[in-house]
């Protein structure tokens, strides 16, 4: 009997022995390795940068220079003019092989190089700038009243609908007359000196300039207008912060095409009862067979509407600078 009450005492103590004796996983795994803290590194002397040595029989080399900003500009600028002259140019050199070649009559088709000989020589000792001076007096003067009667006409008959009322059905039925339907009209009525031509020329630039102010007028973004007004703008206020910036664009190209007007219609009214301008000399020659100073003429018109709209279209960037691009 006392045997059996020591054993399992024996079996308690070795219970309460066994966590001391035995290992844990505690102590099998082992701590981890401290990593050791950097070296420190000291900064490197920050001094001249000292040029390589050059031997005495060696050159120094040079950096190859970069292109300036003017060269590249002035690059991108001459590929962008003849990217746009190129259709020109063409035809520039069509003028002068084409003749050469014998596709056309070098009596009825002289080559460029001739023709512009033959205009050297009148601007220079013939009467070239004297009719040059007459067309552009006549031209300037009709084109300067179309655009001081037209763009305000065309504002109020954009902007006030009881104008626009009266006036469109008037506007419907002359502006489909062709103005050179009009001319022997003109030339009744006002006889055949300077104020035919200068009123024939006002009347024909007045219809694009007109009717694209009307247009740029009517054709202002409704919720420009509506967001003007929600912020109190009166009417005069809104016409001259919304509505006339707002038709700048359309009221130029109206100017534009009035500009060109200006010189065709021009030479109409020089051929009829006229005694100087380019259209009496372009009449003249062809009539008395002076080819190449028919060509003279014809160049000194091109040129001179071409000048024209390159100066318009700089007036047109000075006054519409807001526009994005």
């Amino acid at each position: 009997m006392g045997d059996r009450r020591s054993a399992p005492a024996t079996g308690i103590a070795l219970s309460e022995r066994a966590p001391q004796e035995l290992p844990t996983d505690i102590d099998r795994r082992e701590a981890p390795a401290t990593p050791a803290p950097p070296a420190a590194v000291e900064p490197a002397a920050v001094g001249p940068v000292e040029p390589a040595s050059v031997g005495p029989g060696e050159r120094a080399t040079a950096p190859a220079p970069r292109p300036s900003a003017l060269a590249r500009r002035a690059r991108r600028l001459a590929s962008r003019a003849v990217t746009k002259s190129g259709a020109i140019l063409l035809l520039l050199a069509a003028w002068e092989v084409l003749p050469r070649v014998g596709v056309f009559d070098r009596v009825f088709v002289p080559p460029l190089s001739e023709d512009l000989v033959v205009w050297y020589g009148l601007l220079l000792d013939g009467p070239l700038p004297e009719h040059l001076r007459a067309s552009l007096i006549r031209s300037l003067s009709g084109f300067g009243l179309a655009v001081a009667l037209a763009i305000p006409l065309g504002l109020l008959i954009g902007w006030y609908r009881p104008v626009a009322d009266a006036l469109t059905p008037l506007l419907e039925v002359f502006r489909n007359t062709s103005p050179v339907a009009l001319l022997p009209v003109f030339t009744l009525i006002l006889g055949i000196g300077e104020t035919s031509k200068i009123t024939f020329v006002l009347y024909a630039c007045s219809w694009p300039v007109l009717l694209n102010t009307v247009s740029g007028v009517k054709t202002v973004e409704p919720l420009l207008i509506r967001s003007a007004r929600s912020m109190g703008l009166g009417p005069l206020r809104l016409f001259q912060k919304v509505i006339l910036p707002a038709a700048v664009p359309a009221v130029f190209t109206g100017v534009r095409l009035a500009g060109a007007y200006s010189i065709l219609v021009l030479l109409f009214a020089e051929m009829v009862g006229a005694k100087a301008g380019l259209g009496y000399l372009i009449l003249d020659t062809q009539s008395s067979f002076r080819i190449p100073e028919m060509y003279a003429g014809i160049i000194t018109i091109s040129a001179l509407g071409l000048l024209f709209n390159l100066l318009l279209l700089r007036i047109e960037r000075r006054f519409s600078t807001w526009r994005t691009t």
